[in-house]
């Protein structure tokens, strides 16, 4: 073989060597940080008689694609769902999925990654991984003023219907975030800011 065909030669499996090397890169999604405005969560409408009616409807959540919509609430397309003070996980007694959650104590934007210690919760018919109740998971609630008011330094660590993780913070229950909700406010409208980890690790940097 002349010099000529070797190089030839040695050009072609470089180039060969290349593409295959190109080809085995894959691009890494970057972590979803968003803050969510004003998500209805089942609101109550005037009936015909002038009373307060609620659907019983949830809003199914999925972190990376948004409102999921209610016919796909027996699949693992959704995360999360909400309806009043009600948050379920998609897993367990609530759903097909792999999701369950974390109530934490801490400081949303300190939280890096999840802790190893951590234990995930299911849905079960007498107990959810996000439990409901003033004091109880997520939420206060003030009796004398009817006012419901997300507690501090809580987060809720969510495994999500497919075994991904995220982290989010319920900021406001009321429409339009009112710094100071009070009688007139429209409840059952959720504002909270999340982080998503789409590539499946449990750090959300």
């Amino acid at each position: 073989m002349n010099s000529f065909k070797k190089i030839i030669l040695f050009t072609v499996s470089v180039s060969l060597f290349l593409s295959c090397k190109k080809d085995e890169v894959t691009i890494k999604e970057p972590v979803k940080a968003e803050t969510v405005k004003d998500l209805a969560a089942d609101p109550t409408t005037i009936s015909g008689t002038g009373q307060p009616v609620a659907s019983g409807k949830f809003t199914f959540y999925n972190f990376k694609n948004g409102i999921v919509p209610n016919a796909d609430s027996t699949t693992n397309k959704w995360d999360v769902a909400f309806r009043g003070t009600t948050i379920l996980t998609n897993g367990g007694s609530s759903g097909t999925g792999q999701g369950g959650a974390v109530v934490l104590n801490g400081i949303f934007d300190e939280i890096k990654e999840i802790p190893a210690s951590s234990t995930f919760a299911q849905d079960s018919k007498t107990v959810l991984a996000i439990p409901t109740g003033s004091g109880k998971g997520w939420y206060n609630y003030d009796a004398p003023t009817n006012i419901i008011s997300p507690i501090a330094g809580k987060v809720l660590l969510i495994r999500t219907g497919d075994g991904k993780y995220a982290k989010i913070e319920i900021l406001n229950y009321y429409k339009g975030a009112p710094a100071k909700p009070d009688a007139n406010s429209v409840a059952r409208h959720y504002t909270f800011r999340f982080a998503y980890q789409p590539d499946g690790s449990l750090k959300f940097n």
